[in-house]
């Protein structure tokens, strides 16, 4: 849950600024995004979109940059974190960059690579745990999959395999929470994330059922010398039945896939003062949306990069719930190795130039902070409780768990400042 931003709202209405129409069309932008994004690879997908139609150009890490000053580029690594940049027109190498990081991924279910159980007359889908979640809030969810699926194409006597966005609209499966009256322990629910954990898919009459009405319609697609790696041995051949529907090829084709499981119920504005934004990954995909509108609206002007001597950058990145350390995570080289290529562009005389950018750069680490829960209040200290409402948080640790010191939360109170934003700590 996250609060609207309701105090500048309050700030307008005495100013006599009329901003209704502005601001329910950002919610609504937000929700767009949320309700585009049930995976890292839809919220890399959407970024790309809004990028491409501000006029962003797409290059690649596997070729060669010829960047130009006054322009805006982006590049996707996996297909779920992207990193986009305007060079100013005053740019050259040496000069600093102007960082905003966020995340696309949030703790989810995901498939095993053979997902396919059997128990009791049912059919299971077996799943493990991303990151770290509230894993009883699973629990009794109408439930569907997302993710990216490799897909094998034959044209012109030739086969390619293509990368594919996948996203089922209606719920297929559901975890069910044991009856209480089977559930009588006085330790309360706890969950095994093993055997508790498993969504029901369908029952195994009716999917047998549907197994022989698909075959009298001939639409079992191949032969069995001729199914894919991701085959009805390691996956139930409803699911890839599903899968090959929505994608619109035949389920021998798929080859493989990245799923995950997501909540079909939308991100929605609610509470009674229509101040809340009910969603899932809003950590971080609230971020993530900031930041990209940010450096988009920054450069609405042909003028915008006129003075600019520095680069604007966002890097949204995968797998910070499990510790960043993927090569698309913020631990990898990627936005080291952007750096590098954009000074190296410019100039490829001085070697050294690129530690004086970084040291001549500043980044923002954008994601969520826990405001202050009205019933579990003594989690927080009585002098750090960041609050709804309250404005933009700034967070601390002695132990480095964040990277703030006295001279960055310096220079962003001073600029949250000149701009009549709210700040705690």
């Amino acid at each position: 849950m996250v609060r609207l931003g309701v105090e500048q709202q309050q700030q307008n209405n005495k100013a006599g600024i009329e901003t209704t129409s502005s601001s329910e069309l950002l919610i609504t932008d937000f929700l767009n995004f949320l309700n585009a994004s049930p995976t890292a690879f839809h919220a890399v997908d959407e970024s790309k979109k809004r990028l491409k139609a501000a006029g962003f150009e797409q290059i690649s890490e596997k070729e060669d940059w010829n960047l130009q000053v006054g322009k805006k580029y982006f590049f996707t690594r996996n297909y779920s974190t992207i990193v986009a940049f305007a060079i100013g027109n005053k740019y050259v190498a040496g000069n600093g960059f102007h960082i905003v990081g966020a995340h696309t991924d949030s703790p989810a279910l995901k498939l095993k690579p053979i997902s396919k159980v059997v128990k009791g007359g049912y059919l299971e889908v077996g799943v493990q745990t991303y990151g770290g979640g509230l894993w009883h809030t699973w629990f009794d969810r109408d439930l569907t999959v997302a993710g990216r699926v490799m897909i094998k194409e034959k044209k012109d006597g030739s086969v390619s395999y293509l990368h594919r966005l996948v996203r089922i609209q209606e719920p297929i499966m559901r975890v069910p929470t044991l009856a209480i009256h089977l559930d009588r322990g006085t330790d309360g629910f706890k969950v095994n994330t093993q055997t508790h954990l498993v969504p029901v898919l369908a029952t195994s009459i009716k999917a047998e059922l549907n197994k022989v009405a698909v075959e009298s319609r001939g639409e079992d697609c191949g032969s069995k010398s001729s199914e894919s790696t991701a085959d009805n041995k390691k996956h139930h051949s409803l699911l890839l039945q599903l899968l090959a529907a929505q994608l619109g090829c035949g389920p021998n084709d798929i080859c493989d896939f990245e799923l995950q499981l997501c909540d079909t119920q939308p991100s929605i504005v609610a509470g009674a003062m229509k101040e809340f934004i009910f969603s899932g990954r809003l950590d971080n995909l609230c971020m993530s949306f900031c930041s990209l509108k940010a450096l988009i609206e920054s450069l609405s002007s042909e003028s915008s990069l006129d003075d600019e001597t520095g680069v604007r950058m966002v890097a949204l990145f995968d797998h910070e719930e499990v510790g960043s350390s993927s090569a698309q995570g913020a631990g990898s080289p990627a936005m080291v190795d952007a750096l590098s290529r954009i000074t190296n562009s410019f100039s490829s005389s001085d070697s050294k130039l690129l530690q004086k950018a970084v040291q001549r750069s500043f980044l923002v680490s954008a994601d969520m902070a826990h405001a202050l829960h009205p019933n579990y209040m003594d989690k927080h200290e009585e002098n750090h409780q960041p609050k709804l409402h309250g404005g933009f948080v700034i967070k601390h640790n002695a132990n480095q768990r964040y990277a703030t010191n006295s001279v960055t939360s310096f220079i962003f109170r001073e600029i949250a400042e000149r701009h009549n934003l709210p700040i705690q700590v």
